[in-house]
């Protein structure tokens, strides 16, 4: 007993904390609210209904979002531990569910700081006299060529005369360009008409690809006719965008949370400042509220769509970063008796509050570039980096000032992502420092070579074929496989550890809340929500689909591959596991009993309950 009280005290006594309890709420913040909130949930919105899909992202926030997020602050909080150790000393079977933590954040925080330098290379780019991704009069633009598709710069197509349309690097008269593809001529600059007297839009006719997409796909990545068998050579450019995100990011959580802390005034705030700005700029465009109505009309007969509801767990579970370790980690570095459960309601109001916001945004810009190009808003509308890369910056080619809303835009995309960068940081020199706690007197050297680590991995990214890699890691990281460990999380402290032991803890820290949130928390956390993970990860393997990019099927070996990265995340659970189990220190239930040094961080105070490795798992009740 006095060794494990020993091994207590030099655990906590030099870990750090933070400075202000305002620092692990916008740290917090800053690490939920990333890029996935600007061009992944306006997409899902709108896909799924409108302002119907709101009503299950909710739902789903809060009987399974918001108990998670809680469940993984309380954890860190109590314990003043990583979740390494924190797991290790709550049930010992889990001894290896914070490596499978660690595994999961360490490989999002190599493929998400690429995304990073992406922003970056955009940023350094729009310091110029004209935005070079809305030209085609580049090396590697195409032109048309044996059906080939042809480059189509809006910038190049306002100099066209009016009957004139911008097409193979030129300026075309419509009629002529419809009798090319046998129509019988044009009726005005946007329709072809056929013998029938029938119409078809000019965009249906000819077979163009944005400037944007081409800059994009073959200049910042160097895709062209780069596959799995061929990787082409590296972007020297992109290499050093990412080289000097990570140099900034390091710079950051040098000292870790002493200087993350402060960096998150600016990281988790600064953000609203110029989405502020895009909503109003994107609100009073032409075309903007036809966008924005897309965006949240309600459709409500797709309520009845199981696939809406799968969308809007995944996008809950996925959106506030849980199971990742991040939370458990940024949450140990509190005093006791803060207050998380108020600071969990504050941070999971702000991340839906910023989803729906950037909609807004979003949308506004889809509806006026719809306007623009004479096209409905399904033609424009994407997700992910698409949208963020090549649609948004052509809405932006259009804008008066383009240069400065193309500076805003992608710094602010930086900004974000630097922000949920920090925390994946932390949580890997946590788990080592808190193995090891002699490591914390060289934390910055220690940050450093986790910092660099990283970066080297990133670097196969920079090459031409790297955005397969980084596909086949966005696909197989962040997806079915942390829905196991989220449930594996939820079902130790419930069904285990028990939610009225759980619930005590958070008594000792002095959170009380009244008989009905306590109903709330315990049905989430016993039923809800273990259930509707195992229901979320049935529904993404019932509709498993190849990996692929922009239609470019990857190799079955590519697939087995990242079914292999997957696993990889949870083999850490059955290893240290079978580990503990083979050496045998525990018998019984035991293994999924609390040891004896499974107590309040720094030894504060002590909790109500006593706890009795003898007893058994304690039934669920209230």
């Amino acid at each position: 007993m006095q060794a494990a009280d020993k091994e207590s005290k030099i655990l906590t006594s030099e870990r750090s904390s933070w400075d202000k309890p305002v620092e692990f709420v916008l740290s917090c913040l800053g690490y939920a609210v990333g890029l996935g909130n600007v061009w992944r949930f306006p997409y899902l919105c709108y896909r799924n209904g409108g302002g119907a899909f709101l009503v299950t992202y909710f739902i789903m926030l809060f009987l399974m979002g918001m108990p998670i997020f809680l469940l993984e602050l309380v954890i860190g909080q109590y314990s003043g531990l990583g979740p390494e150790q924190a797991f290790t000393k709550l049930a010992p079977i889990l001894s290896g569910l914070g490596y499978c933590s660690l595994v999961v954040i360490t490989l999002v925080t190599v493929y998400y700081m690429v995304i990073i330098a992406w922003t970056v290379f955009y940023f350094f780019a729009s310091f110029t006299s004209e935005l070079g991704y809305g030209s085609c009069h580049n090396d590697f633009n195409t032109i048309v060529f044996s059906g080939l598709v042809s480059c189509f710069s809006a910038t190049e197509d306002d100099k066209c005369k009016p009957m004139e349309l911008y097409y193979n690097k030129t300026c075309m008269l419509v009629d002529v360009l419809c009798k090319s593809k046998h129509y019988e001529g044009a009726l005005n600059k946007t329709f072809c008409y056929a013998t029938d007297e029938s119409a078809v839009p000019v965009y249906k006719v000819v077979n163009r690809t944005l400037a944007t997409a081409e800059y994009f796909r073959d200049y910042v990545l160097g895709v062209r006719d780069a596959d799995w068998y061929n990787f082409g050579s590296i972007s020297w450019a992109l290499f050093g965008c990412l080289l000097l995100s990570w140099i900034i990011g390091y710079l950051c959580v040098i000292r870790g949370v002493k200087t993350s802390g402060k960096a998150a005034y600016f990281t988790a705030l600064f953000p609203y400042v110029i989405l502020t700005a895009l909503v109003v700029q994107g609100c009073i465009l032409e075309g903007a509220v036809d966008g924005i109505l897309v965006y949240i009309t309600p459709k409500w007969g797709m309520l009845l769509d199981v696939d809406v509801w799968a969308q809007a767990a995944s996008q809950t579970f996925y959106s506030f970063g849980i199971s990742c370790g991040s939370l458990i980690t940024l949450a140990s570095y509190n005093t006791f008796n803060n207050n998380c459960l108020k600071d969990a309601i504050i941070v999971t109001a702000a991340n839906a509050f910023t989803s729906i916001y950037a909609g807004f945004a979003i949308f506004g810009m889809l509806g006026f570039l719809a306007k623009q190009m004479g096209v409905p808003v399904d033609a424009v509308a994407q997700d992910g980096p698409g949208l963020a890369f090549v649609i948004y910056p052509e809405a932006i080619l259009r804008l008066p000032a383009p240069i400065f809303w193309s500076i805003a835009f992608f710094f602010m995309l930086f900004i974000l992502g630097l922000g949920s960068q920090f925390a994946g940081v932390e949580a890997v020199s946590c788990l080592i420092m808190d193995k090891w706690p002699k490591t914390r007197h060289y934390q910055a050297y220690l940050t450093l070579g986790i910092c660099l680590g990283c970066f080297l991995l990133a670097i196969p990214m920079c090459f031409g074929g790297g955005v397969y890699i980084f596909t086949l890691l966005e696909w197989n990281t962040a997806s079915w496989a942390i829905l196991l460990i989220g449930f594996t999380e939820v079902v130790a402290v419930s069904w285990c550890y028990g939610c009225h032991r759980f619930m005590d803890n958070m008594a000792s820290m002095d959170m009380t809340m009244g008989k009905v949130a306590k109903w709330y928390w315990w049905a989430c956390w016993a039923v809800i929500t273990p259930f509707t993970l195992l229901g979320v990860f049935a529904f993404q393997m019932s509709n498993f689909s190849r990996t692929s990019y922009e239609g470019y099927d990857f190799p079955i070996w590519a697939d087995m591959l990242g079914w292999m990265i997957g696993i990889s995340t949870l083999a850490p659970l059955f290893i240290f596991g079978g580990i503990s189990l083979w050496h045998g220190k525990y018998s019984g239930w035991k293994w999924f009993q609390p040891t004896s040094e499974w107590k309040p961080q720094n030894g504060k105070t002590e909790s109500r309950l006593t706890l009795d490795n003898n007893q058994l798992i304690e039934s669920i009740h209230i």
